[in-house]
């Protein structure tokens, strides 16, 4: 499988000519250089090139954070040569870590006492959270299964379909079967009737989300939770509960305190967060907390001496930077808890002015849900000319980065246009977008559909039938159609004297 391409076959050399003062020859482009180059023709080169990259303020697609106040900037760059596994060497590095643990726990209402710490570790992101919180979770089912004499070799965890493709990494990486409950047309996220009937003697945990990835919407952790522990009862079993709450760990304890979701409920064992999302900290930092120690095996923390002093480690990874964890303990302080929610409380707010723009078209169907990640997920009420896919292609013009996909099985007729609302998207930027959108909906209207080129390149492989020549495949097909689209589309706007 190659993991890395080349974006250009034709040109091997890399060209720079704001650097050609200082450079007379192209740099190879795949090969490191013989030479050396100006530090400025290094920069320049360098600063051409991403120049091309998408605006990050207006990449709609993404849930990480793309702003922060100047002053975080200023630690983050002051701390950028610090390695946070060198926690002798930077012993306040490492208690800002394990106030920020702490803080998270209490946020998530941790049984913890008067005196005790929380158990939980910072992370390079949800994805690396999850796979500590799977390990834990697999190790303490096997250790129970060996002390019954039970098999142990067939693990498996309950999820909806509908969960990020960490837990698909998990589940090849580490072994372990993934238990998917389908979705069903209009009810997109796991039902936690299906998951609990799901569940077996085999299952490490049953793993819920707090802000599904497809339309913001929270699944059901206390109805979970409360079948689950009726379950239990029945069977003789202990089956625990994951919550996945990367999204919404950050955003309902600010704006739905009353929702129990956390460790209020009492089959909940750990949760992940992300803190580069609604945390408000730049890509690279998570965070998983576990209940009490006792739901973390002892035997997965390793202890290493070698940098000074006995350090335990819970990680996938050692070394990495700082940076991010003390950006997270900036925003902690500095926000407060009426800082975070006045942020969430405007995203929110933010979210319903782009979806009753989006209403007021009379084009589109919410799929998304009004409690839950401040998102907006929508669909074309009639796609039958033109697609979401089209609608996603032709915002781009405009700078806007909105994705469309297709739902998972069993709901994978369905597609949708997603646009994530962070905290540095305003009002105006809402309002704009929904011009803009309609703008693209106007020009689409205007255009033919792919139909009349799947007609087109119909007729014309009829020809070539009577011809004597083979039928084409169905990629060859597809990729023919999209052309034959474009070249009418070309005709179109000939006709209408576009210049």
């Amino acid at each position: 499988m190659v993991l890395s391409k080349t974006a250009s076959e034709s040109d091997v050399s890399v060209h720079s000519t704001f650097a050609s003062r200082y450079v007379r020859a192209s740099l190879p482009r795949f090969k490191m250089p013989e030479n050396s180059i100006p530090k400025e023709a290094a920069f320049q080169i360098i600063n051409d090139e991403l120049m091309l990259d998408g605006n990050p303020r207006l990449n709609l697609a993404s849930f990480v954070t793309t702003w922060m106040e100047p002053e975080c900037d200023k630690l983050i760059i002051a701390s950028i040569n610090k390695n946070y596994v060198d926690m002798d060497e930077y012993p306040v590095t490492t208690e800002l870590q394990n106030r920020c643990v702490n803080m998270i726990a209490h946020l998530f209402n941790a049984p913890l006492g008067d005196s005790e710490t929380a158990v939980g570790v910072g992370t390079v992101g949800s994805s690396e959270a999850i796979m500590l919180a799977g390990l834990a979770f697999k190790r303490k089912w096997q250790n129970k299964r060996k002390a019954e004499g039970k098999p142990y070799d067939n693990p498996n965890i309950v999820t909806g379909a509908n969960v990020q493709v960490c837990w698909e990494k998990f589940a090849r990486y580490f072994e372990v079967e993934l238990k998917e409950v389908k979705l069903s047309d209009g009810y997109y996220v796991m039902d936690p009737e299906k998951a609990v009937q799901m569940v077996d003697e085999n299952t490490i945990c049953v793993a819920a989300i707090l802000g599904s990835t497809l339309n913001g919407e929270f699944e059901d952790v206390k109805l979970l939770n409360d079948l689950l522990v009726e379950k239990n009862k029945s069977t003789g079993w202990d089956t625990p509960i994951h919550v996945d709450a990367a999204s919404g760990g950050f955003i309902a304890p600010f704006i739905y305190p009353e929702l129990e979701w956390d460790f209020r409920l009492p089959l909940v064992k750990s949760i992940n967060v992300s803190g580069h999302k609604y945390g408000l900290v730049y890509a690279g930092i998570g965070w998983v907390i576990w209940r009490n120690k006792e739901d973390l095996p002892e035997e997965l923390i390793f202890h290493i001496n070698y940098l000074g002093a006995d350090q335990p480690t819970f990680t996938l990874n050692f070394s990495k930077g700082s940076s991010q964890v003390i950006a997270q303990y900036y925003q902690l302080i500095r926000l407060g808890y009426e800082g975070y929610k006045n942020v969430m409380e405007n995203c929110r707010d933010n979210m319903l002015v782009l979806k009753q723009g989006l209403e007021k078209t009379g084009k589109f169907n919410i799929v998304s849900k009004d409690k839950g990640v401040p998102l907006v997920a929508f669909s074309l009420k009639d796609n039958s000319l033109h697609n979401e896919f089209e609608v996603s292609d032709m915002l781009r013009r405009f700078g806007w980065i909105v994705p469309a996909y297709t739902m998972p099985p069993d709901a994978q007729h369905v597609t949708v246009l997603r646009v994530v609302i962070r905290e540095d998207f305003s009002r105006t930027l809402a309002e704009r977008l929904v011009i803009d959108i309609g703008k693209v909906l106007h020009e689409l209207e205007t255009l033919p559909s792919r139909i009349s080129a799947k007609i087109v390149l119909a007729n014309e492989e009829k020809d070539a039938v009577a011809a004597g020549k083979e039928k084409k495949d169905v990629q060859n097909e597809t990729r023919e159609i999209i052309t034959a689209w474009r070249k009418l589309v070309v005709q179109r706007k000939k006709l209408n004297g576009v210049c």
